[in-house]
């Protein structure tokens, strides 16, 4: 007999609210909720796949253990017992930071990786954490801890009552939104245009995004920062900068003026490839309408120049007024954000507080680049001890990470690594002990990150829509079990890790004079936490205080877990609204619009545009039916447009003797690869395009159907050494590649 259950996707950024059909303990369907607050309905297919997602026979049921040479199925008892006899001798012998951390994107698309490793890293107090964050979005984490104090204070375009949009870098109707939490990104642009209001796409391929725009600029890949800092200066030029009611929140405007002085359009046009007089038409038109947005993503965050460009984005807004206010870009208000404090000076944005031992790279908001990490394990120095043992948490780095094969080596002359994660990939093929987390229809959710990025506030959790499957671990208590293995209390009750997490928060709280419990007993509060476990009792803990919350008692008409299960389709929390000064922590209180760090970065610009290149450069790419590598798994979500070719544009086609369904040998500096070639004008002259996660061949994975259709590894064509220096963040774009036929 079925029955139905709700849920909400964990499968991209757009956080939808589903209804699952559940026959037995499996998942049949899954639809769109109507009478969810957020989503409305809304489903893409990789939500419509959720079962076939979650039922995947590839997936692990049982730890796996190696024993000679060999990873066999353990028992929980058996891998734990590994993990603790593993680990702990790494850090007796060489200290905390030579056991790594690598945390891949999926740990933010579930409660247990929002959680638990940033416990875990504490406990171990490790600095050699690397995350899928520096192959991704760092620069606009860096760019927003310089402006506002906080990385992650960052504004996301009001889609749903802005006049105009200017999108550079992003495809959201493919990603479905990135670094902007918006379930039916693809609706909400149709209504903008419907409405009368405009939508500009920059970016060098005619994605499905820029097909729907009023206007697509095919810009040189790598060029974002240049354009945009032209944009900036023709506001200053023709005076058309208007901070309106930021103005006295707002530091640096002259300095400003100053440092961008050079980059006139006519400087940058020939560098971007684009006309001067349409560079001065954008900042125009963008000055000139009742609201507007400039919204940057992947495209312009993965190049040389991604935490300028990334800058530039919020400096637009700034300039023209539309920061903090509706219509323009705001900041979202989430429900387990931290009790507001008075607006006033904070402690700032540092970076570089340490360095990797090896390329001397500087930490950005406490990471290593990820593209360091094979040097960091496979490279001897003076200074300091290697990573010998390694924890990946649903991390495949040797497919997202450049010059996986390096990286493939490194790991395997590890002393120890543990990995958790749902599949035998490419990476955690490596590991010592493998700690399989259940599918998610039998793990809670409640969107932490995502609901601090969200285009409406709104608060929603689900409770797991199928019992936990015996011999399984929940994903809370393998890594609360984790992280008492590796700091030598291995075999404690793992609630104490939940405990430990909720007494210091408490005991914090009650100290603190802007708290609403302050002066109160903090073991009394604890005793009053609803929830049936651990995380349900943290996520509690984190409403009753936030923003919303409760307080205990202090505002009877706020939010905690229990009025939150008695609206099991989400809670509307209203419209963002306009909250500055609040979230600025920089220094001295304003929004500092010429940080030190991005003034001695614009020479650096400023020398990129009299740079031109000599041939093919590259850029990735993205597939609405996929997100992360181990969707390739999932056959529902591969096939039709969803295929690892090579993209390239008639005229380099015929120059260079390629046929469309060719092989087709692609060179860079980490490497080559060889897949077919797809010949379209979809992507503009001089660009090259693969699509980003494949390369499923390596022996010893268990992903069948992944296995059947591997693809190429992008990846491999980088070689690590092209960073963006302030953010550490991958060049993954713009970077030179050449092309032949393979015969």
């Amino acid at each position: 007999m079925s029955r139905t259950a709700l849920r909400i996707c964990p499968l991209c950024e757009a956080t939808c609210g589903l209804i699952l059909t559940i026959e037995g303990t499996r998942v049949t369907s899954a639809r769109g909720d109507r009478d969810d607050v957020f989503s409305n309905g809304f489903i893409c297919p990789k939500g419509a796949s959720f079962g076939a997602v979650d039922g995947d026979p590839d997936r692990l049921r049982t730890p796996l253990v190696r024993r000679g040479g060999e990873l066999r199925e353990a028992t929980w008892t058996e891998a734990f017992d590994a993990v603790a006899a593993g680990l702990r001798p790494v850090v007796e012998r060489h200290g905390p930071h030579a056991v790594g951390m690598v945390l891949g994107n999926p740990n933010v698309h579930t409660m247990a990786g929002a959680l638990y490793p940033p416990v875990l890293l504490a406990a171990l107090g490790t600095r050699s954490l690397f995350t899928a964050s520096t192959v991704d979005q760092m620069p606009k984490h860096v760019s927003s801890g310089l402006l506002f104090g906080d990385a992650n204070a960052i504004p996301v375009p009001d889609l749903d009552h802005t006049d105009h949009l200017l999108l550079i870098g992003a495809n959201p109707l493919e990603s479905n939104g990135s670094l902007c939490t918006a379930p039916d990104f693809p609706g909400k642009l149709k209504a903008l245009k419907a409405r009368g209001g405009t939508l500009t796409v920059i970016d060098p391929r005619r994605t499905r995004t820029a097909r729907l725009a009023d206007r697509h600029l095919a810009i040189r890949p790598g060029t974002d920062a240049l354009l945009l800092a032209a944009m900036a200066q023709v506001l200053f030029e023709e005076g058309l900068v208007d901070l309106g009611e930021l103005s006295p929140h707002v530091q640096g405007v002259d300095e400003l003026r100053d440092a961008l002085r050079d980059f006139t359009p006519d400087s940058v046009a020939a560098a971007c490839d684009v006309d001067a007089a349409l560079v001065r038409t954008l900042a125009r038109e963008l000055a000139a309408a009742p609201t507007a947005a400039v919204y940057g993503r992947i495209g312009s965050c993965t190049v040389p120049h991604g935490t300028l460009a990334s800058w530039l984005v919020d400096v637009l807004n700034i300039l023209t007024g539309n920061l903090d206010r509706p219509g323009g870009a705001l900041f979202p208000q989430a429900a387990t954000d931290r009790t507001p404090r008075p607006a006033g000076p904070g402690r700032g944005f540092a970076l570089g507080r340490w360095h990797s031992r090896v390329s001397r790279h500087p930490e950005a908001k406490g990471e290593l680049p990820l593209s360091a990490l094979a040097e960091e394990i496979d490279t001897a120095t003076d200074e300091g001890t290697p990573v010998r043992a390694l924890i990946a948490v649903a991390a495949n780095p040797v497919l997202s990470a450049p010059d996986g094969d390096r990286l493939d080596k490194a790991l395997d002359s590890l002393d120890f690594m543990v990995s958790v994660d749902p599949y035998l990939n490419e990476t955690s093929r490596n590991a010592d002990v493998v700690l399989p987390p259940p599918p998610p229809s039998q793990s809670p959710h409640h969107d932490f990150a995502f609901n601090t990025l969200a285009v409406r506030n709104q608060v929603r959790y689900s409770r797991p829509a199928v019992p936990l499957e015996p011999g399984r671990m929940a994903e809370t208590e393998i890594l609360a079990r984790l992280t008492l293995a590796v700091t030598g209390m291995h075999g404690t009750d793992p609630s104490a890790v939940d405990e430990l997490v909720i007494g210091q928060t408490l005991g914090k709280a009650v100290q603190d004079p802007h708290s609403p419990v302050h002066g109160r007993d903090a073991e009394e509060l604890a005793a009053q936490l609803a929830g049936e476990s651990g995380p349900e009792r943290r996520l509690d803990l984190m409403l009753r205080l936030g923003p919303y919350g409760d307080g205990f008692g202090a505002h009877p008409e706020g939010l905690g877990l229990e009025r939150l299960l008695a609206h099991p389709h989400g809670l509307d929390l209203g419209p963002l609204r306009p909250r500055l000064p609040q979230p600025l922590k920089t220094r001295s209180g304003k929004i500092e619009l010429l940080p030190q760090p991005i003034a001695d970065d614009l020479p650096r610009l400023r020398r990129a545009a009299a740079e031109r290149p000599a041939g093919l450069v590259l850029v990735g790419r993205r597939h609405l039916r996929s997100n992360n590598s181990w969707m390739h798994n999932v056959p529902s979500l591969t096939g039709g447009t969803n295929r690892c070719t090579v993209q390239v544009h008639p005229e380099d086609a015929e120059r260079l003797g390629l046929r469309d369904g060719e092989p087709v040998r692609v060179k860079g500096a980490g490497g080559e690869v060889t897949a077919p070639a797809e010949v379209t004008d979809g992507v503009r002259r001089g660009v090259v395009s693969i699509p980003h996660g494949w390369g499923h061949d390596r022996p010893g994975t268990r992903m069948s159907h992944a296995s059947a259709d591997p693809g190429v590894n992008v990846n491999q064509l980088l070689d690590g050494s092209l960073l963006d220096p302030l953010s550490g963040n991958a060049v993954l774009n713009g970077v030179p590649v050449e092309l032949s036929p393979l015969g």
